[in-house]
């Protein structure tokens, strides 16, 4: 099984994983920065709520780019003033402007995500798109894994400077992929035109189920990720650096989880049916988290919970390459981003809320038993509709302008 272009697959996945581990290393220090300072729940979750906003309010705009604009342009221009911005944040000390470039930072990642995984399909090719998303997820895992880690101990030595310039540097890494990419996406705006009905996601009930799915998950159990950090350092006593690992441990287990999931892509009914039970062992393992006596029990946890995670984001990410029409894949991935991130956002605000009168070990585990709810709540449609694709959509090539009714690729946060 070859790819269409082995050079792009390649570049696609170390230019990624580059700005991975330098996202990654800055998030973590930003959150280790603001609990040394003494900042509450809000202002965590003020960053965060902070990095979705722009990707949930640009959606629109963000999927007619990307699927308009040549993405050399996109990903060059975007690539370079993501850097300056990282190189500005490094340079204040104000918490609500350190929040504001973050948001500016988030606006970057609302055109550069989409763009990114509109071009895999195209540099894959219809039959390598299950592997590139392997080798993409382990690249990006490679960074989000060192990111945490190396968080950790540059905010307990140097301080938070140092871990921001080093996520400018890393931005230049998107900027050169731009350059560098021979595939390149530019649909023709006749690819729209008139005599054709517009396909929308709300027409594939299969893709409207596995979203609801998802954005239900992904509400419930983000909450954690605002309260993460005092779980952490404070209920079970952890380090910065015990943070840092634990964090790392989620990203772990995605490697392998991705490959297995691409050793075993399967057609689109029973893809989603497992995607079902996937979900359904998230939210436990997050529920078990909670009671947790020590940082050591978080290893093993996280590293099951990467597991997961890497398979789902590999099947969603080749669900979304067979059914969705090429020409459209920006807005798609746009949309369905803005989707997740919605729920990422209602999540951060209620951990915010939630953090302050109450432990965080109650929080944890809430968010778990919440997730257990949306997957009794969702996973009965998702089960419906998957078993009536059944095998029709193994059928479909990547990249098709067909659209069936009974019928992301997701990051969460993303993605």
């Amino acid at each position: 099984m070859s790819f269409a272009s082995p050079r792009d697959v390649y570049l696609l996945a170390v230019a990624r994983g580059v700005s991975f581990l330098g996202d990654f290393m800055a998030a973590t220090a930003i959150l280790l920065a603001l609990q040394d300072r003494g900042a509450g729940g809000p202002a965590v979750a003020a960053v965060l709520i902070a990095s979705v906003v722009p990707v949930v309010a640009l959606a629109p705009l963000v999927g007619r780019l990307v699927d308009r604009v040549d993405s050399r342009i996109l990903l060059t221009t975007v690539g370079l003033a993501q850097a300056a911005c990282c190189a500005a944040m490094a340079l204040t000390t104000s918490t609500w402007l350190l929040i504001a470039l973050v948001a500016a930072l988030a606006a970057g990642v609302a055109v550069t995500t989409p763009t990114f995984n509109a071009l895999l399909p195209d540099a894959a090719g219809p039959d390598g798109v299950g592997r590139a998303m392997a080798i993409g997820q382990t690249a990006n895992s490679v960074g989000a894994l060192a990111g945490p880690a190396l968080a950790g101990v540059l905010v307990g030595v140097l301080g938070l400077r140092v871990p921001l310039l080093i996520d400018a540097v890393t931005y230049l890494a998107v900027a050169a992929a731009g350059l560098l990419l021979h595939t390149r996406r530019k649909a023709p705006i006749a690819a729209a035109g008139a005599g054709r009905t517009p396909w929308k996601i709300r027409n594939d009930r299969f893709l409207l189920a596995l979203i609801c799915l998802v954005g239900a998950i992904v509400l419930t159990i983000n909450v954690d990720m605002v309260v993460g950090v005092f779980f952490i350092r404070e209920t079970l006593g952890g380090s910065p650096v015990e943070f840092g690992l634990v964090e790392a441990a989620w990203t772990a287990g995605m490697l392998g989880g991705g490959w297995l999931a691409a050793a075993r892509a399967r057609d689109d009914g029973t893809l989603g049916r497992i995607l079902v039970v996937m979900h359904l062992a998230t939210a436990l393992i997050v529920l078990v988290s909670g009671f947790a006596s020590a940082v050591l029990v978080m290893y093993p946890l996280w590293l099951l919970g990467g597991a997961v995670n890497g398979a789902e984001n590999n099947f969603i990410g080749v669900i979304a390459a067979r059914r969705v029409p090429a020409e459209v894949r920006g807005a798609f991935f746009a949309r369905f981003g803005a989707v997740i991130n919605a729920a990422n956002l209602i999540g951060y605000a209620a951990g915010g809320v939630l953090v302050g009168p109450f432990e965080p070990r109650h929080i944890v585990i809430g968010c778990g038993a919440a997730g257990i709810v949306g997957v009794a709540i969702f996973g009965g449609w998702m089960w419906r509709v998957s078993a009536a694709a059944g095998s029709a959509a193994a059928s479909s090539l990547p990249g098709t302008s067909s659209s069936r009714s009974p019928s992301p690729a997701c990051s969460g946060s993303a993605p």
